[in-house]
């Protein structure tokens, strides 16, 4: 790939990149308790399905609880992020690759010199 097609690929994720909707990092986690049902033993009562986001803020874990509607949203944004985050890394490495293309170097000297 040329230097001219890597900058036209990196424009396109560009472009990309500016039509995504709102993002957020994290994980949906969809959750049942099942319980025992004291009047009638080895039947159990489950309970949910409840829904939890769990994401990274400061370097600590928080947990959220969500509705299921909640939840669907909560998962297009984190879908999103993970679309950017692809993005991203396919423009970093394209930015290297057009960097080392575009520069020069410096050059190695053969042993003994």
């Amino acid at each position: 790939m040329t230097v001219m097609e890597m900058e036209r690929r990196y424009q396109r994720l560009a472009a990309q990149l500016a039509k995504l909707q709102v993002m957020a990092q994290g994980t949906i986690t969809e959750r049942t308790i099942e319980r025992d049902i004291d009047a009638t033993p080895g039947e159990k009562k489950v309970y949910g399905p409840y829904y939890q986001w769990t994401f990274k803020d400061k370097g600590k874990t928080v947990t959220v609880n969500l509705t299921a509607d909640q939840a669907k949203q909560y998962q297009r944004a984190i879908d999103e992020h993970r679309k950017m985050e692809g993005i991203v890394e396919e423009m970093r490495q394209l930015s290297r690759k057009i960097l080392e293309m575009k520069t020069v170097g410096v050059k190695k000297r053969k042993r003994g010199e």
